[in-house]
């Protein structure tokens, strides 16, 4: 071979050609290998924590149970000793005294009492009666029955009426009669009876002394004891000797 020439000047680069068309695509190469793993990344800063949420609203309540069996009644404790007795308590004060009661039915007439002593001589004329544990009323008159006021005594005697609380022993007091706003007043009389006046009403507890003084004693009464204050039942019984 002979010797090379000289290089000629490199010409002028020619204009890129039109793009070729695409070849088809050629098979898949071969998985290289697996590179090596990589060091775990360091772990974040926590993140601030979120609001609490706001609260669900209160389940239903549910329906209740059954009641249970009632268990065994235990054993009956021993009785415990007697407490010792309170202490007596005060008396209460006294109450109102009461509104006064009916009157009872008669009683049964008593036996006849021993034959008592001869009294002073009296006045044969005069009579005396006493009737015991009376009562009056407000309303109309009390009428009591004096057998020995006749018609000769209503026409020309007197009669006179005295009292005292039954039980009593302060003496008799005449009619008209009044203490603490009650009052008893001798009305009139007739034939057989008294009246009597009041301003109150009482079923008992009121005796009554009436004398019947015909008027021919009348007479003698006044010519023996000009002065005689028949109001005073002591100064009457002693001028016609009639017993207290």
């Amino acid at each position: 071979m002979g010797p090379q020439g000289d290089k000629g000047d490199k010409g002028d680069k020619g204009d890129t050609g039109a793009a070729g068309a695409q070849g088809a695509q050629g098979a898949t190469g071969a998985t290289g290998a697996q590179g090596a793993t990589g060091a775990t990344g360091a772990t974040g800063a926590a993140g601030p924590q979120g609001p609490i949420g706001a609260q669900g609203p209160i389940g239903a309540t549910g329906a209740t149970g059954a009641t249970g069996a009632t268990g065994a009644q235990g054993p009956k404790g021993d009785k415990g000793d007697t407490g010792a007795a309170g202490a007596t308590g005060a008396t209460g004060a006294t109450g109102a005294k009461g509104a006064t009661g009916a009157t009872g039915a008669t009683g049964a007439t008593g036996a006849q009492g021993p034959k008592g002593d001869k009294g002073d001589p009296g006045n044969a004329d005069v009579q005396n009666f006493l009737l015991i544990n009376k009562g009056v009323v407000v309303a109309g008159l009390t009428k009591f029955s004096i057998p020995a006021i006749t018609q000769a005594i209503v026409d020309e005697g007197t009669v006179l009426v005295y009292l005292r609380n039954t039980g009593s022993n302060t003496g008799w007091y005449a009619l008209p009669y009044s203490e603490a706003g009650h009052s008893i007043t001798f009305n009139d009389y007739g034939v057989g009876y008294i009246d009597l006046k009041a301003n109150f009403t009482q079923a008992n507890g009121i005796d009554f002394r009436v004398v019947v003084i015909p008027g021919t004693a009348i007479t003698t009464l006044n010519a023996a004891n000009p002065h005689l204050n028949v109001k005073n039942f002591n100064e009457v019984a002693a001028a016609l000797h009639l017993s207290n």
